[in-house]
Parts: structure tokens; sequence; C-alpha cells
């Protein structure tokens, strides 16, 4: 059997920011009436947290909730845990028109930490990065550069982006050409 790695395999980037893959994250896409109690229920006894509100993330450690749509919600437990998340998922819902797909393998997270986060994804991305506009719990699907990914505060100085596994490379060159020191310091002026 092989070893399960990430798509970008630990790479790091220093530079004005850090730009750095977070590693394997277990990701669960689940679709539904995320209004619905027994969803809410059932979503919250997997990851303890209650269903976000419309473009917000709820995270707890390794335990996240992403709004994605209307009636998707990612949700986010260790990599090794992900299997038993997605059962208990399918078997709690069972009786509820739901979809549940592990899509672990399919994404990448990737870190842009640093004072110049905002300003590297300003870079990338039409989306307002001003602290007024975008806040913690805050989540936002956009385009990057020429693909689609999504992203949120993980505090005032990170943000996380997540992208599909496919594009991955192309997304971490984005974010590391962006955080170059000169751009950043450019950007500020």
């Amino acid at each position: 059997m092989s070893k399960a790695v990430s798509a970008l395999n630990g790479a790091t980037q220093n530079g004005a920011v850090t730009v750095s893959d977070t590693g394997l994250r277990g990701m669960i896409t689940l679709r539904g009436d995320l209004s619905g109690t027994k969803i809410k229920s059932v979503v919250k006894s997997v990851t303890g947290l209650a269903m976000p509100k419309l473009g917000k993330i709820a995270v707890d450690g390794d335990n996240g909730l992403a709004w994605m749509s209307p009636d998707e919600v990612l949700v986010m437990v260790p990599y090794t845990d992900v299997a038993a998340a997605a059962e208990a998922l399918t078997s709690g819902l069972k009786k509820q028109h739901v979809l549940v797909v592990n899509v672990s393998d399919a994404r990448s997270v990737i870190r842009v930490s640093g004072a110049g986060a905002r300003d590297v994804l300003a870079r990338l991305t039409p989306v307002d990065m001003h602290a007024s506009k975008l806040t913690a719990g805050d989540l936002r699907r956009a385009r990057l550069a020429q693909v689609a990914g999504a992203f949120w505060l993980v505090d005032d100085t990170a943000i996380d982006v997540i992208c599909f596994r496919s594009v991955s490379d192309y997304v971490y060159g984005l974010l590391t050409m962006a955080s170059a020191h000169d751009a950043v310091e450019v950007f500020h002026s």
C-alpha cells in the first residue's frame, strides 16, 4: 500500500510572507438541506461544530465546517479520521437526501502567513481583502488568477487557501510569486 502524501509534499517558501503546504487534511463534501435539524445535529456530533452561516467557516483545531454554497458544506477532520467521519455522516443521515463524498485527496490547502498575507491574496483575487471586509470566520470562494479556490482568515496574519489538487502547483507558484519581498513592498507603497 502506498503512503498518502499531500500534493505539495510539505513545500514551504519564505519571503515577505511564508507560503506553505499545510499537509494532509481530511475533507468531506456534504450536500443537502443545511437548515435541517437532523443534518445540523449529525454534523455537530462528527465535528463538534455548529453549521456555519452563509459565507462563514467554523474551525476548532483540526475540525472545520466551511460554507461552500446554500446546499454544501466542506467538513474538515484529521486526515486519519476522514473515513470514520464520512461513515458517521452517511449512517447518521441515511434517511436524509444528502451526498457525502470524501474529497481529501482531491484538494490541497496552502497557508499564507505574515503581515503581508492580505496583500498577497489581493494580487490574485477580485475579493476585497481589506480588514473591514474580510474578518476571521469569513470564507470566500473566488478566482485565484485563472483557477477556482476558496480561502479564509486563520487569524490577522494567516490565510488558508484551498484549491483542487490538480492545480496546487500552479496556485503555490502564484502565491510564492505574489509574496516576493519586492512585490509586497511595492503593493504597500
